[in-house]
């Protein structure tokens, strides 16, 4: 039986862990072929044209990226086995000054899947609306929700009935009030100084 306090680690855990798990993917996204920066690096290395991928730096990495892509530019108009090698070498080096301007590490470029959540962000973002995405995300956090109401309500109908069927009660209880709570809690940070005016000022009312 867990205490409280275990109980509300695993609620708060699991919403820890979801978002780190969607930052770790969004992170991921950026190192695989199916992401926006390879696409994007190799049509601007046959245009000859650095421009389009500085955004994906660090202002102070700006040069370096400059001067490895003349370097790629030369080398690779020497053959297809030349070309072959100069897009890799640049491509690894604009990925890891882009990861390492993110806070992460560098393991390679990947060709791996995009994540689901990850595609349909971009895709939401390409299309210049979200609300499909909102909705499938809603729904999803709706449904995680309602599943730990159904087992505290259920819980509290017998409560009473037995010390071990209110201590199944008090452990769906807390994972389901901490599971809200911080579903909350990460939407207030999120905001950040909006949330917290907006917090400040519901506070005032009351």
């Amino acid at each position: 039986m867990r205490t409280k306090w275990e109980s509300r680690s695993v609620a708060v855990l699991a919403i820890l862990m979801t978002v780190i798990f969607l930052a770790g993917r969004a992170f991921a996204h950026c190192d695989t072929t199916s992401g926006p920066i390879i696409p994007e690096t190799r049509a601007a290395l046959e245009k000859g044209d650095v421009t389009p991928i500085l955004k994906w730096v660090k202002n102070d990495n700006e040069e370096e990226i400059k001067t490895a892509f003349a370097k790629a530019v030369v080398v690779r108009a020497k053959g297809p086995e030349a070309k072959e090698m100069a897009d890799h070498y640049f491509l690894e080096t604009l990925v890891r000054l882009h990861r390492a301007g993110e806070g992460a590490p560098y393991t390679g470029i990947k060709d791996a899947p995009v994540e689901p959540i990850v595609a349909m962000a971009d895709k939401a973002l390409n299309e210049g609306a979200a609300d499909e995405m909102i909705s499938k995300i809603s729904n999803h956090m709706a449904s995680a929700i309602k599943e730990k109401f159904n087992k505290a309500l259920e819980a509290s109908r017998n409560k009473d009935k037995s010390i071990e069927a209110g201590r199944e009660f008090v452990e769906a209880y807390v994972i389901y009030m901490h599971y809200v709570e911080g579903i909350h809690d990460a939407i207030m940070s999120a905001g950040g100084h909006h949330a917290e005016t907006d917090a400040g000022a519901a506070k005032h009312k009351e």
